[in-house]
């Protein structure tokens, strides 16, 4: 069992770096204005579960094809880098319309939420990058068994990414009332695009 002081380690470093705005949490803020609190928590479901996979590729050592540097995690790579920016040309040429705040989001709206924090996790290969650089640091992978996976790093890394999202969806519906007019949703959803567009670009040049 992980000592009181490496998870307290492990909180620190998963919570600092959740809160500092990247390609989700920008896409989780917009999609919190756009959609409401009920959409913006079914994206934060699909970032949550795409970082519970990497989580689990690190935890089992099957992220040492990213560390390694190989052919294989430079094509996924690019793969990654060129779904972001596909994502990004999406939110840039987005077409919003003034926001109904009363309008509750449908059925199609939340799957197409969840969806989409899904793949933007599983698209950002800094995600795993972050895990493999971040466990061997607080805790040994090989005294990691089953059970602690289970039962401390799963919810304990739920939880944390779960705290620190509803502290982004609680900020957007704060200021929801001054970003319903769809020129105000236009510069939010290019200020995502173009983030997605910097975080696409940084991970090409990686390969280089």
């Amino acid at each position: 069992m992980p000592e009181s002081a490496q998870i307290v380690s492990y909180i620190a470093a998963l919570g600092l770096a959740a809160a500092i705005p990247g390609p989700g949490m920008t896409a989780l803020v917009a999609r919190s204005v756009s959609a409401g609190a009920v959409a913006g928590f079914a994206m934060l479901a699909g970032l949550i579960l795409g970082d519970l996979f990497y989580l689990s590729i690190s935890v089992f050592g099957l992220a040492l094809v990213a560390h390694s540097g190989s052919a294989l995690f430079t094509l996924i790579n690019w793969a990654a880098a060129l779904y972001l920016g596909w994502l990004a040309w999406q939110f840039w040429r987005y077409n919003p319309q003034a926001v109904d705040i009363a309008q509750k989001a449908t059925k199609k709206d939340l799957a197409s939420a969840w969806f989409s924090g899904l793949t933007i996790t599983l698209g950002n290969p800094k995600t795993i990058a972050f895990y493999l650089a971040i466990l061997p640091l607080v805790m040994s992978l090989d005294s990691i068994s089953l059970l602690i996976w289970g039962m401390v790093l799963v919810p304990l890394t739920a939880l944390i990414l779960l705290a620190v999202g509803a502290v982004f969806i609680l900020a957007a519906l704060r200021i929801r009332h001054f970003l319903t007019s769809a020129a105000a949703q236009r510069i939010l959803f290019r200020s995502a695009g173009l983030i997605m567009l910097l975080a696409a670009l940084g991970m090409v040049a990686k390969t280089f």
